[in-house]
């Protein structure tokens, strides 16, 4: 297995420029710290656009997504810290999804991450996620360069509770329903994955597709002084 856990919450935004100063000091010396204290998560990621956009992708891994239908997790969202309330406001462009890992491989972490999401008609879901987890995304996992390979699923009544309770733009905010994730050691040799998915992904009439390329930012481990 490539991802820390069976559960993610993964965020797409951008960020007003005047605010982008504060989001670092922000994001890496208080909120990622928080969040990967909450016990069942095990690690928080962040990447920068290098093409296409929103400019941030930040991804949570946890032991399963029971643990963001949780009470410590929605406690969190419920009491922001001060910091919290004065950066989050300047976040647009907001997707926003607790998913269930539904396929996860690959031989670790890479330094480049594309992201697509999309969505499938409910009609084709169960043979599009036979198709993907037999026999499209297996493949990638084995191409030059490629650490890790993901399908995320939205748990959509979870992923819109917690929107509401993180009550942060909370009526602008995306719900990605699929995602999948190719995480490797250059922008090329994602792309290239990335191509070949594009392909099959249209042959499964996939629907609004959304891609971008990330390069890692940051990254937040559980640590001996962390709660949880």
């Amino acid at each position: 297995m490539s991802l820390a856990g069976m559960g993610a919450v993964a965020i797409w935004h951008d960020l007003l420029p005047e605010a982008k100063d504060e989001f670092y000091e922000w994001h890496n010396r208080e909120h990622m710290p928080e969040r990967v204290g909450i016990a069942g998560f095990r690690r928080g990621r962040r990447f920068a656009a290098v093409h296409g956009e929103p400019e941030f992708f930040v991804l949570y891994e946890t032991d399963s997504a029971e643990v963001l239908s949780g009470q410590d997790y929605l406690n969190r969202l419920n009491a922001p810290s001060a910091w919290t309330r004065q950066v989050v406001p300047s976040f647009r462009n907001v997707a926003r999804s607790i998913f269930r890992v539904n396929f996860t491989d690959g031989g670790g972490s890479g330094g480049v991450m594309l992201t697509t999401r999309f969505d499938i008609d409910a009609a084709h879901r169960k043979g599009a996620i036979e198709a993907l987890t037999t026999r499209v995304l297996p493949p990638l996992v084995y191409r030059r360069g490629i650490a890790g390979v993901h399908l995320l699923l939205a748990d959509e009544t979870t992923s819109k509770v917690a929107t509401a309770e993180s009550k942060v733009r909370a009526d602008e905010t995306q719900i990605p329903m699929w995602a999948i994730l190719v995480e490797g050691g250059s922008v090329p040799d994602v792309r290239a994955a990335g191509d070949v998915l594009a392909t099959e992904l249209k042959a499964l009439q996939a629907t609004h597709p959304e891609t971008a390329i990330y390069r890692h930012e940051h990254t937040r481990l559980k640590t001996p002084w962390t709660a949880g």
